[in-house]
């Protein structure tokens, strides 16, 4: 049983969802830098970490409750491929965390932040083997690891992350049954803390590989420190429907962040489609209506998506 409290019980005490932030990697895009590489937003944790701590206190400013560390596509063996060593890997997963909480403490310093504000948390980045491979694959669940293979893929970092100071560890993107049941298993061998698991989705009952939803969160419902399941990096308009498919499997708190609406042509690279803050926030409360509890943005959304989001979700603001 769990027995680290629940990072998420003062915001649950308010009558409004919890706020997550946007999208990490695109929003460095929109601000400049090049992410054209294998870890994508962690080669910022070499290059310029700076960037990725304004980026999590923008989202702060915005309205976000809860930062999501940039540690989603760092792993020892991809930092050891860019001639690092070890230790120096080990030391950049600590930084990733380091900078969303020292963005963390610089936000709360300010009196006038904490107007109507509980003191937001951070949560630790697992992202899924595919964003490894860089390869698509977070969106197919199409892997050489079987079960065993991606449990040993994913305990160092896991195990890493889990000693550090953030909140809550966030395991994003999941694309596959296999995966979730190896991370399941690593949650429960650490089962004094708290974590998220969210899907990514094909469409609006079945995660990327094809399993239904409801049949993967039936697996997870027993473990009790995965606080919270859903779905993220996901096309909005499946979201409700997914939503009530989760609801039939889970009495867990719901987790919902998806795209900004926008639709990646990984041919050419780049976003096609329309991305508008307000229609995004709008969307919003149809999430919550249906039972979301965590709700925020992944990829192409920014800070104007959060700001917008938590006046239409927030009762305070």
């Amino acid at each position: 049983m769990m027995s680290s409290p629940n990072p998420f019980t003062p915001f649950l005490n308010r009558s409004s969802p919890i706020i997550l932030d946007g999208g990490l990697a695109t929003e460095l895009e929109a601000r400049g830098y090049s992410l054209s590489d294998r870890l994508w937003s962690a080669r910022l944790l070499v290059d310029a970490p700076e960037a990725i701590q304004e980026v999590h206190y923008d989202y702060l400013v915005a309205g976000a409750d809860c930062i999501i560390s940039a540690s989603y596509q760092g792993t020892i063996e991809g930092f050891m491929s860019r001639d690092l060593s070890k230790d120096e890997a080990i030391d950049l997963l600590e930084l990733s965390i380091d900078l969303a909480i020292e963005a963390r403490d610089r936000f709360w310093a300010d009196p006038s932040n904490r107007i109507d504000r509980v003191k937001p948390i951070v949560a630790a980045s697992v992202g899924p083997y595919g964003a490894f491979l860089a390869d698509g694959s977070e969106f197919t669940g199409d892997y050489d690891l079987d079960e065993i293979g991606l449990l040993e893929f994913h305990r160092e970092r896991w195990q890493i992350l889990s000693s550090t100071d953030a909140d809550i560890l966030a395991c994003e993107t999941i694309p596959s049954l296999v995966e979730a049941r190896a991370l399941g298993q690593l949650a429960e061998q650490d089962a004094d803390r708290p974590l998220w698991i969210s899907f990514s989705c094909k469409d609006g009952s079945r995660i990327s590989d094809g399993t239904l939803l409801a049949d993967v969160l039936c697996i997870l419902e027993p473990i009790e420190n995965i606080i919270a399941v859903g779905i993220n990096c996901t096309a909005p308009g499946h979201v409700p429907s997914l939503i009530a498919e989760a609801k039939t499997a889970t009495q867990k708190l719901i987790v919902v962040y998806p795209n900004s609406g926008e639709e990646y042509d990984p041919v050419h690279r780049q976003w096609t489609g329309d991305s508008d803050a307000i229609t995004y926030a709008a969307a919003s409360r149809e999430w919550q209506t249906a039972g979301a509890s965590l709700i925020g943005g992944c990829c192409r959304t920014g800070p104007e998506h959060i700001n917008l989001l938590r006046q239409e979700l927030i009762s305070e603001a």
